[in-house]
């Protein structure tokens, strides 16, 4: 294969990976003295619009979220023969394939990794988007410290490709995946694909990292009968074995959860299930668009808008399902489902979106708003002080969880503040009186807002 002399402003230096669809070079910008990678459809899918529009949805998906978990886009361009080209931040640490083809990563660095992996597979749960196709050679490192420490640099999640926004994630979608990593349900062109495919993606990241004999992330055993290398904790057999059960509802239900999970079985009994911190938290920072499309910043558990019909005009109350809630003045609503959640009837569970602007609140981070969610589920297998602390937002500060009643519902609430994107973001979940019900809400109050905003929120939301 003969290298371009130039793509656009940039001076070819070497190729650096070719895929199923597209082939990545390594790139120079003489004016700003940098590398970058570009990355350019294959000539073989050129004339394919499917696939020439999920490129560029990739690109156009990663520019939006523009996250330092993920691997960030510098812009788009076009080929003289028509192939477009991203041009994307060079990860100059390789990946993790590459890192693990050079023998086993020490278990401590190994937890660090699969915890740090989890971290940025959750900022693609907060915006609505499954990534469906984990495997090590799409988390790429960002070198910040000197060569010789197998988790030094930044991790990123790289290769979209595949990717799908929530909604648009269940029925009749492609077959996609990695054979090995890719979720049961994914074989099925009818099953709903949702976050819980990547749990069990993560999980067996897990094995291939945890796993006695990592040259196989044994896809055809189940974890139980998977030896764990000399030094991994018991109790992450025990989460790793959850991650990749065969049954979705058997699952964490999403990365953050996996993530807790995670690190409270590194703790050992008897800890909080509190996040460790990455160098990125120790500042303090959130993406500025962290919140979820219409979901959980924290649950990871998107709701995806319409599921109820369109959006109502400002009113006193509005209902959505059994759910009802008294609107703050200049606020409207809108019915949505709560993609992520499921019940008996495998149906997503009912939620409502509500803010001056509620179609536009997940995109805007200078709106103020609510998500509103009742699962039957959650309440099932957990408390609402135990679903919160599932929901953690580990770039952000809490405050001690404080406990109050307002109509009829015990709320255990828990604020976060953020010094970048929306500053305050607050927790609240209780159990719905006369029902076996967690009713969640995430509240992001009015800049100018009083000191009861919230519990004026909460007493204003009911469960028929």
């Amino acid at each position: 294969m003969t290298a371009p002399a130039r793509i656009g402003p940039y001076r070819i230096e070497r190729l650096l990976g070719v895929g199923s669809f597209a082939m990545v070079w390594l790139g120079y910008d003489d004016a700003l003295d940098s590398r970058v990678a570009i990355k350019v459809l294959a000539e073989n899918w050129s004339h394919d619009l499917r696939v020439r529009e999920r490129f560029l949805d990739e690109a156009r998906l990663l520019r939006r979220l523009d996250h330092e978990r993920l691997v960030r886009v510098h812009g788009l361009g076009e080929l003289p023969d028509g192939r477009p080209y991203a041009v994307l931040a060079w990860a100059d640490g390789g990946s993790l394939r590459d890192r693990l083809a050079g023998g086993p990563i020490p278990v401590p660095t190994a937890l660090r990794l699969l915890g740090e992996v989890a971290a940025g597979v959750a900022v693609l749960h907060r915006h609505g988007v499954v990534h469906r196709d984990l495997t090590p050679g799409n988390v790429l490192f960002r070198s910040t410290a000197p060569a010789g420490d197998p988790a030094a640099g930044e991790v990123l999640i790289a290769d979209l490709g595949l990717a799908k926004a929530l909604a648009a994630a269940s029925g009749l979608t492609a077959r996609a995946g990695t054979p090995g990593y890719m979720a049961p349900e994914q074989d099925d062109p009818l099953a709903v694909v949702d976050t819980r495919a990547d749990v069990f993606g993560l999980g067996r990241l897990g094995l291939r990292l945890l796993a006695a004999h990592p040259d196989s992330p044994h896809p055809d055993r189940p974890p139980a009968a998977v030896r764990m290398r000399d030094g991994v904790p018991a109790r992450v057999a025990a989460v790793l074995r959850r991650a990749t059960a065969h049954r979705p509802t058997d699952r964490h239900p999403d990365a953050a959860a996996f993530r807790v999970a995670l690190e409270r079985a590194v703790a050992g009994p008897g800890n909080l299930p509190a996040v460790r911190p990455s160098r990125r938290a120790h500042r303090f920072r959130v993406a500025g668009a962290a919140l979820v499309a219409l979901a959980a910043v924290g649950g990871v558990v998107g709701a995806e808008a319409g599921g109820e019909g369109p959006r109502r005009p400002a009113s006193a109350t509005y209902t959505s399902g059994p759910v009802t809630v008294a609107l703050p003045a200049g606020w409207s609503a809108t019915g949505a489902t709560w993609a992520g959640q499921y019940g008996a009837d495998g149906r997503p569970e009912p939620a409502l979106v509500m803010s001056p602007q509620p179609r536009q609140w997940a995109a805007d981070p200078g709106l103020p708003g609510a998500f509103v969610g009742l699962s039957a589920s959650t309440a099932a297998r957990t408390t609402p002080a135990g679903f919160l602390a599932e929901r953690t937002h580990s770039d952000c500060v809490p405050a001690p969880a404080r406990s109050t009643r307002r109509a009829g519902v015990e709320w255990t609430v828990v604020a976060y503040r953020c010094d970048r994107g929306r500053p305050l973001i607050v927790e609240s979940a209780g159990l719905a009186p006369g029902r076996a019900a967690l009713v969640y809400v995430q509240i992001v109050p009015p800049a100018d807002a009083g000191a009861d905003f919230v519990d004026t929120l909460l007493a204003g939301v009911r469960v028929r």
